[in-house]
């Protein structure tokens, strides 16, 4: 339809008009985009966390403990991440592209972008699970590099992580740990504390 006849039609241009647009391909279409980039950001994020965890390619303890050997560390830390990034790519495949008629074939190609959103929305949070296994081992990894301090922004991070959670003196139970580094990532305060030590990030 011609811009002119728009504006004619609808001459104010604040009003909400529905269109009965009810096919929801659009939306599953960017579901299945996010749902792809999240999991390949976790699979990024898992490779850092082994490359902590791993004295081969690390310089420090294994598996980030001061015992190795006596203590299992941040081993744990590595498999939860390893699973939830195989989860990711199980859950990857994009919803979008899938489609059986219904409604007597009248509903003959369904957008199954509720799937989609699903799907990504447990992609995302198998991810920020991921960060904060990344995090948690990144601010240990710190532990062995004392009295040398990091920069602004990852010092700024240690410090608010180190506000909630012990450094790793002996194997304990993780999991309260990485609850609360997931818990600083989802409220937005640890994003918000290096933004305030190094300025906005883009």
């Amino acid at each position: 339809m011609p811009s002119r006849i728009i504006r004619w039609c609808f001459p104010k241009p604040a009003r909400v008009i529905s269109g009965g647009n009810f096919h929801g391909q659009p939306i599953a279409l960017a579901a299945d985009l996010l749902a792809a980039a999240m999991t390949d950001l976790s699979s990024i994020t898992e490779r850092r966390v082994e490359n902590l965890v791993n004295p081969d390619l690390s310089g420090l303890p294994g598996f980030l403990t001061p015992h190795p050997g006596l203590n299992s560390g941040m081993m744990i830390v590595q498999v939860l991440a390893a699973a939830l990034v195989s989860e990711n790519k199980s859950l990857s495949f994009p919803a979008s592209v899938d489609s059986i008629p219904t409604s007597a074939n009248r509903e003959d190609h369904v957008s199954m972008s509720t799937a989609a959103a699903r799907k990504a929305r447990t992609i995302v949070t198998n991810a920020t699970r991921v960060l904060a296994c990344e995090l948690l081992c990144g601010a240990q990894g710190i532990e062995f590099h004392r009295p040398l301090m990091a920069g602004r922004g990852a010092e700024a991070a240690y410090q608010k992580i180190r506000d909630n959670v012990d450094p790793l003196a002996a194997d304990r139970t993780l999991h309260p740990d990485l609850e609360a580094v997931e818990g600083l990532i989802e409220s937005g305060e640890l994003l918000a504390t290096v933004e305030e030590a190094c300025g906005p990030l883009e």
